[in-house]
This record gives C-alpha cells, structure tokens and sequence, in this order.
C-alpha cells in the first residue's frame, strides 16, 4: 500500500507565504509525478501543479509566477511554495502522486487535504 502525508497548511494573511509538503511511503518502485490539486468551496477540483520525477513542472495559470513546485526523489517527496498568496487561493490542497508499485503497473493516489486560507 501506499499513503501520501500532507503538510503545511494553515491560516495567512494575503500576501504571506505557506510551503506544503508531501511525502510518499509504503511499496514504491518507481513515483512518475507528484504534484497539487485543490478544490475551493464551490468550486470543483483543479491542478495547482505537478513534477514529474525528471523535472518537467506544469503550473495552473493563476498561480505561475507566484507558486513553486519541486521534489526530492530520494525522499519521495514534493513540496509546493506559494509566496504572494491572495484569498481566491484559499482551498482544500490535495497531494497527487502517480505510482508505480510494479513495472507497468501505474496507479493514482490521493491525500487526504490540507486546508489552506487566505484572509484579506
């Protein structure tokens, strides 16, 4: 099995900064990409931003230039920066991560959330 443990979040004023974290533990042979999905209240779940274990990032529009993806490999872990933070950032952020537990055997998994929010 494999569990993704979240961090992070918490309470900002905008402006502020916040660094999530998520690691990755439990049968792993080889993590794809990891990366940020989040759902604001009433709005449904989108990417923030994903990593793939090569490097390669991908970042929602609204957050490019204000957010940072990156990852350490050999702890199976990703962490997100999010510097100039603004209220329409406040959500519930989930950690993603593709795993493969077995040579062409790919599976998606999910963390429970972290509440992120932005007053203003």
């Amino acid at each position: 099995q494999v569990q993704l443990v979240e961090s992070g979040g918490g309470l900002v004023q905008a402006g502020g900064s916040l660094r999530l974290s998520c690691a990755a533990s439990g049968s792993i042979f080889s993590i794809n990409a990891m990366g940020w999905y989040r759902r604001a209240p009433g709005k449904q779940r989108e990417l923030v931003a994903v990593i793939t274990s090569g490097g390669s990032t991908n970042y929602r529009d609204s957050v490019k230039g204000r957010f940072t993806i990156s990852r350490d490999n050999a702890k199976n872990t990703v962490y997100l920066q999010m510097n100039s933070l603004k209220p329409e950032d406040t959500a519930v952020y989930y950690c993603y991560a593709q795993v493969s537990v077995h040579p062409r055997h790919e599976y998606d998994y999910w963390g429970q959330g972290t509440q992120v929010t932005v007053s203003s």
